[in-house]
Order: structure tokens, then C-alpha cells, then sequence
């Protein structure tokens, strides 16, 4: 009988094996953790698993045959087990890793990611205190219990729990307290609010951005459409998890390109490239649309 081949933490680089060092003592915890590569994004798939062929694993939303032993599609590979963690297949992650995530639903956690000091504000204001960490722009606050994850339930605050993962920034400081009602709330809100006149329907077909409707921009359409081209990309990247938070950032900050343009510059055209550039990574229409449209009002 032959047994896996343990990754020896001695012979990798100290800050690889800080970050293995770290996840195996969450894992001990029970917190399902996972390695992130540059940008704060999951690994891609391998090679038999390169646009789900494998058919996902089954505890995604389409379930699956997949039990690659790679951590494979994103948050879904978060992981308890010592042994994946520390395996071989996992060692190539681990080399390039940037930082770490965890799982906050498979540790029984909800992680309302406040981005901003207006988010921060309101918090305080409407949520009830609990234990915090602080976030390179804000701080995540950490709630016992988990729910549905969406992003941009309003400006500069995510959800993060069950299908989605969030960077390990250390285990923060205060009591935790048990998931309020008040952030159950955000979600239920955000599906009932119908979207914005201005991009309630979809036409099946996107009209792209030109010269004709952007009459009061003061730059070029090439400038315009390189920054449109690489917000694109950006969102296209993240096939997993995080396109619709992508989409806000990138709707937000295009428009403050256009802030000081007399205008019209045809803003709502660059929404729906970002519209349709989401909803091409499984981000749902009507959210992909809440969150471009919240990135476009929130340009200052």
C-alpha cells in the first residue's frame, strides 16, 4: 500500500511556508482554508478540470463527480484535511501563493466585508458589535452563523459565507456575536428593490461604447476602450468567485474617469459590457446589474 507524499514545509520559501503553517493550524480549528495567488484570487482549475469538464465538485451549485485532489475551483477546494493541505498536489499552489483564504460558511461564519468608511459608518450605526478585522480599506466583521453570500448589497459592503471565501487577516478582536437580522436583511432587500429604471431590462444584445454615444466626453475612444478592455479582463478573471464585486470596481472606477467630462459620455453603454462581461462568469443578471449600477453612482 502506498501513501501520499507529505509536502516538507522545511524545503519551501519562508513566507510559503508561513502561509501552510497558518492553514494547518486553521484547519485544526475546523476553519476550511485554501492558498490565493496574486490579485486575492483563487487558483485555476487544472488541466482535467479547465472549464468544469470534471463537472464540479459536489458541494458547488451544478454537484459533480469531480474529487480532484488540486485545488481546484475556488472556494469549493477549501479544505479541513491536513493531508490535502500538505500534499504534493497542493504544493504548487502553495510556492505561488500571495496570502490565504478561508471558507467563512464551512466554519459556520459570516464575514460582512465593510470596504469604506461610509460602509464602516453605517455599520456601526445599524449592526450590532461583534468581533472585527481589520481589512487593508476597512474591516471584515464576523458574525456566528451563515447565510447566502452576495456582493454590493449596498455600497462597499459584501457578504461572505456559504460559496465564497475571504482572505485570512488574522483572527481580529472583540466577542463574536450570533448573524443579526439586520444583515439577513441586506440580501432580502436587494431582492426585492427593483434595479434602476436606467438598467432594468436587457436588450439580449449589448450595445458597445463609441464616439456616437459618448458626444461630451473629453477623451479619446481609445483611452476609453483600453480602461473599458481591461476592466473587462479583470472581471473575466474571476470564474469562481468575486466577478460581481469586480464589476462594481470596475464600473466605479471608470465613471470617475468621466467626472470632470461636460457629458454625456455614454456611461450606461460601459455598463453593459460590464453587465454582460459578469453574467459571461455565472454572475446572475439582475445582481451583476446591482452591483455595476452602485459601482457607477458611487464614482467620488
Amino acid at each position: 500500500m502506498t501513501h501520499p507524499t507529505r509536502l516538507r514545509r522545511d524545503a519551501l520559501a519562508p513566507q510559503t511556508a508561513g502561509h501552510l503553517h497558518t492553514a494547518l493550524m486553521l484547519a485544526a480549528r475546523g476553519v476550511p482554508v485554501l492558498p490565493l495567488r496574486v490579485g486575492k484570487v483563487p487558483f485555476g482549475n487544472c488541466r482535467a478540470c479547465a472549464h468544469n469538464a470534471c463537472g464540479g465538485r459536489p458541494h458547488m451549485k451544478d454537484p459533480g463527480p469531480c474529487q480532484c485532489p488540486a485545488p481546484c475551483h475556488g472556494w469549493a477546494a477549501a479544505t479541513t484535511d491536513p493531508h490535502t493541505l500538505a500534499s504534493q498536489e497542493w504544493a504548487g499552489a502553495w510556492r505561488h501563493a500571495a496570502t490565504l483564504a478561508y471558507h467563512p460558511g464551512g466554519a459556520g461564519l459570516t464575514a460582512v466585508d465593510l470596504d469604506n468608511t461610509d460602509a464602516l459608518a453605517w455599520a456601526r450605526e445599524h449592526l450590532p458589535p461583534t468581533r472585527t478585522v481589520a481589512t487593508t480599506r476597512g474591516e471584515h466583521w464576523l458574525y456566528f452563523g451563515t447565510m447566502h453570500s452576495a456582493n454590493a448589497v449596498r455600497p462597499g459592503i459584501d457578504i461572505k459565507s456559504l460559496m465564497q471565501y475571504a482572505r485570512w487577516l488574522g483572527p481580529g478582536n472583540g466577542t463574536m456575536a450570533p448573524l443579526p437580522d439586520a444583515v439577513r436583511a441586506l440580501i432580502v432587500r436587494e431582492e426585492a428593490t427593483p434595479p434602476r429604471e436606467a438598467m432594468a431590462s436587457s436588450s439580449g444584445a449589448t450595445a458597445a461604447w463609441d464616439r456616437s454615444v459618448a458626444t461630451g466626453c473629453r477623451h479619446t475612444e481609445r483611452y476609453v476602450r483600453t480602461g473599458l478592455n481591461r476592466g473587462l479582463a479583470l472581471v473575466g478573471e474571476h470564474t469562481e468567485s468575486g466577478a460581481g464585486t469586480q464589476a462594481f470596481a470596475v464600473a466605479r472606477f471608470l465613471a470617475h474617469q468621466h467626472i470632470d467630462c461636460p457629458g454625456p459620455c455614454g456611461l450606461d453603454a460601459l455598463a453593459e459590457e460590464i453587465v454582460a462581461a459578469a453574467v459571461a462568469v455565472d454572475v446572475p443578471e439582475p445582481y451583476a446589474r446591482r452591483a455595476v449600477t452602485n459601482g457607477l453612482h458611487h464614482a467620488a
